[in-house]
Formats: structure tokens, C-alpha cells, sequence
């Protein structure tokens, strides 16, 4: 094993050992959370590396990245998670071959997914991003509007809603941090006390390196982490 695939191993054990615990201080299993790794800042051979060791489910958040990667390691066992803002006139190319679209952020961007996998056989897994924040800086629906959107987002008939996904306050303190995700979570739950028959609301995505933690004890089912991952290797 060369030192990257052990760096890789040894960083990769240390993320699933701290899920692991936070998932028994919400009372749930390690694997009632998903690990998605963020993987924009490292080359398609740190991303190999990466899923050698174990970790298979991988997030882009730039649609270019994800277009090369996917091909230079069209041989790989990958699951691709598109995480980023999806800018319409990208989608046709970028839902291709998706596991998962976390950033499903406005009306018009669903449509044109929606359109863009219209014949394929099966339904393309997608999250409603929520911008719980309210910054003006990030995309997704206010959590104020999301309900009056649902039964519109329902006939969509290519796209399988499975939950919500977010980004904490940039900068925010613990308490507020995990206020945030605790927002998301109650939302969820209000959402499913009128939701469609066609959505299912099980998955949180929320947490990144910084926060997965705490977001993992307020109720997340998948975590985008990436530094963490990559501690004591030369991404450059």
C-alpha cells in the first residue's frame, strides 16, 4: 500500500469512527448515515485512491469536475452525488449517470431535470435544498415557501424526492450551527404531516467537515465531507 492509499485509509476510518459516534449520541447506527465524499479540490487519482479504500459514494460540486471524473474513472465503483448549485443549461449532460442530486434548489431547475430524464426507466433521487440561513449568498427554497411548492414538485414524474438537504450559517457558532440543522430536521417533519404519496422525506443531507457531527446528532442521514479526508495529503 503506497503512503497515499494509507493516509487515505487511516483519514477515512477516523471520519467513519467520529459518525459513528455521533450517530449513538442521536441513538442510531453509523450506518443510518451515508458518507458522501467532497471530492472537488483533489485529482481523479486522490478520488480513485479514495474509493479503493472504501468510500464509493463521491460528491462533486462543480458539473465540469464531475464530467471529467466520471470519465477518467468510468471503470471505478462509484456512486456520484451532484452537491453543488446545477445551473440549468448544465443538467442534460450532468444527470446522466447521477446517484443523487442534492441541490435541487428552485422550480426551474427541477423542471429542466425533469425534462432531461423524462425517458429514462427509472426516477432520478433528488434532495430540495433548503436555504435555512436566509443568506442571500446561497441558493435553495425558504423554508417559508417549500410547502406551497410540494404537490407541484410531485407531478414531476422523472424525479424521486427523498428528503432535504442544507448548509449551516457561514461562520456560525456551534449553538447556531446546530440550531440550523435542528431547523431543517422540524421542517422535515412538518412537511411530512402533508406530503405527497409520490415523495418520500427520509434523508437529511447536512454536515460538512467542519459540522458533520453535530448535524449527524440533529437527525442527518447523509454528510458531505471533504477536508477531513484528505488531512496530511498534497492536493495540488
Amino acid at each position: 500500500m503506497s503512503d497515499l492509499q494509507q493516509q487515505l485509509a487511516t483519514n477515512l476510518d477516523s471520519v467513519k469512527q467520529r459518525i459513528e459516534a455521533a450517530a449513538q449520541r442521536s441513538g442510531r447506527s453509523g450506518e443510518a448515515v451515508q458518507l458522501v465524499a467532497v471530492c472537488k479540490y483533489v485529482s481523479s487519482d486522490i478520488t480513485a485512491a479514495l474509493v479503493s479504500a472504501g468510500c464509493q459514494h463521491v460528491g462533486e460540486n462543480r458539473p465540469q469536475q464531475l464530467w471529467d471524473k466520471q470519465e477518467t474513472l468510468a471503470d471505478a465503483d462509484i456512486h456520484w452525488h451532484m452537491i453543488g448549485h446545477l445551473q440549468r443549461n448544465k443538467v442534460q449532460r450532468t444527470v446522466r449517470s447521477l446517484t443523487m442530486l442534492h441541490a435541487g434548489d428552485s422550480i426551474r431547475l427541477l423542471k429542466a431535470v425533469q425534462q432531461a430524464v423524462a425517458d429514462r426507466q427509472e426516477r432520478l433521487p433528488v434532495l430540495l435544498q433548503i436555504n435555512i440561513s436566509g443568506e442571500p449568498s446561497k441558493h435553495g427554497f425558504a423554508p417559508t415557501e417549500i410547502a406551497s411548492h410540494m404537490e407541484e414538485i410531485a407531478q414531476f414524474e422523472g424525479l424521486s424526492v427523498h428528503g432535504l438537504m442544507t448548509m449551516a450559517t457561514l461562520g456560525a457558532n456551534e449553538d447556531d450551527t446546530r440550531r440550523d440543522f435542528e431547523r431543517l430536521r422540524q421542517l422535515r417533519d412538518q412537511l411530512e404531516t402533508n406530503c405527497p404519496d409520490t415523495m418520500q422525506l427520509n434523508e437529511l443531507s447536512m454536515g460538512m467537515s467542519g459540522d458533520f457531527e453535530l448535524a449527524i446528532e440533529e437527525g442527518a442521514t447523509l454528510v458531505r465531507v471533504g477536508s477531513a479526508l484528505f488531512e496530511g495529503i498534497s492536493t495540488g
